[in-house]
């Protein structure tokens, strides 16, 4: 199915005119949202399993945590390097390639027999997903601004959690537990590919996509201080989720006294599910408020994990958790829509890649830290204390930011909340009007 979109919405900022007028309807968009869900899914299947390595392979907690650091500094180096090709090849291309390589990587971890494998996989994981996100989000969003901006920042969460919850089930429940989820997702991707590959493609082809293989952070000037508005929240939500990721299911195992891989797993699936929902129900609430709550969020949950990790605790433990999702959807919502529906279609990619950075270098940097801390540093509980106290330190940052921000109006308090209401003939958006230059321009274009 396929949609027209009149020609004022496509242009009400600089680079709209390269986003194609036929473009892929809302079975697009869930086709999209689906292959973020699959990655996400993906990147957070071996959580579970990371127990079951280390007592195969003789592994310490610093090993797990390198190999989880490995994957965030894989994507990394994608988003820098492949993070704004799509804006000039087209989404397609970019998304047909990076299934390939998640294909390729699903291969080298269900045959995987030591450590040295592990990390290729990861790292082949993290170079798809890297190049994937921010083509996937820009896609999203060239077919729907709003919608694409919510569910930019609800999929991850949904994928994350799902993947983990489902691999936990798998090696709990089912056979070949160390290969069989790779094998399943590897089913999901062949049938995702078939689907991009029929989907239309969303942008015109541009010039200079062998220049944008250099490395760069690609932050329009007019963008500047929104993202810097964003950035700590943004690094704080996702230190957060690779706590989860990291210490999560010790932490989980520890205070339910429990083997499970499905309780090991069920922490960084409250958290990115709580998220998921809290990104679905604030989707139209305005940004600045919605980072407010996350922030707010976040602090609570900041001070009860480690108290339910000191009294072993595991309702507590949960909950508590629960809060952090919460938080954790909120936070990251606010701040990818606040600064993604700014960004025309020529720099969507681009600027999403720069927001993914941040969030994975958040991700991955504190928890490598945490590893070390784990096994040289007086052990789970008081790393576990350590790493809350400091992203609780990361909210205070974000709050007085945010704060300053708002007092020298660098956000706008109503960017993205809501699509703009249908005139009285319903097709033309109510905007600003253009400048007579700009609409000169569009004339000229038009008659071409």
């Amino acid at each position: 199915m396929t949609t027209a979109h009149s020609s004022a919405d496509s242009s009400s900022r600089p680079g709209e005119s390269a986003v194609l007028h036929r473009r892929p309807g809302l079975g697009g968009l869930v086709l999209l949202s689906s292959v973020v869900v699959s990655l996400l899914a993906a990147s957070s299947a071996p959580t579970p399993l990371y127990a079951t390595y280390a007592t195969a392979w003789h592994f310490s907690p610093l090993t797990t945590t390198v190999v989880f650091g490995v994957y965030a500094i894989a994507v990394l180096v994608s988003l820098l390097v492949f993070g704004r090709v799509s804006d000039h090849v087209g989404r397609r291309p970019v998304l047909l390639a990076t299934l390939a390589l998640q294909i390729a990587a699903m291969a080298v971890l269900a045959t995987a027999h030591g450590v040295d494998a592990l990390l290729l996989g990861r790292v082949i994981q993290g170079v798809s997903t890297g190049a994937a996100v921010g083509t996937l989000g820009a896609a999203m969003m060239d077919i729907d601004r709003h919608r694409g901006a919510v569910t930019n920042a609800a999929a991850p969460g949904i994928g994350t959690g799902a993947g983990a919850l489902l691999s936990g089930w798998l090696v709990q429940y089912a056979p070949m537990p160390t290969h069989l989820v790779y094998l399943v997702l590897t089913g999901v991707f062949v049938l995702q590919g078939t689907a991009v590959l029929r989907m239309p493609e969303t942008v015109r082809r541009m010039p200079g996509a062998r220049a944008a293989l250099v490395p760069r952070m690609a932050v329009p000037s007019g963008l500047r201080g929104t993202v810097l508005a964003a950035v700590p929240i943004l690094f704080a939500t996702w230190a957060l989720a690779g706590f989860y990721g990291s210490l999560g299911p010790a932490l989980a195992r520890q205070v339910s006294h429990s083997d499970s891989t499905v309780v090991a797993g069920l922490g960084l699936f409250l958290l990115t599910v709580a998220g998921a929902l809290s990104a679905a129900v604030l989707g139209r609430t305005p940004p600045h408020k919605v980072m407010m709550l996350g922030v707010a969020l976040l602090v609570t949950a900041t001070l009860a994990v480690p108290a339910a990790v000191e009294r072993n605790s595991a309702p507590g433990f949960f909950s508590s958790t629960i809060i952090a999702g919460l938080g954790f959807g909120a936070g990251f919502q606010g701040g990818l829509r606040t600064v993604a529906s700014r960004a025309a279609p020529t720099e969507r990619a681009g600027v999403l890649s720069v927001l993914y950075i941040v969030s994975y270098l958040g991700m991955g940097v504190p928890s490598v830290i945490a590893g070390v801390l784990v096994v040289h540093d007086g052990g789970l509980v008081h790393t576990a204390r350590l790493y809350m106290w400091s992203v609780l330190l990361l909210c205070v940052v974000a709050l007085v930011g945010l704060l300053l921000t708002n007092r020298s109006h660098g956000v706008d308090r109503t960017a993205d909340a809501g699509p703009p209401a249908p005139t009285a003939e319903g097709s033309e958006p109510n905007r600003r009007p253009r400048a007579p230059a700009d609409t000169a321009a569009r004339s000229t274009t038009e008659n071409r």
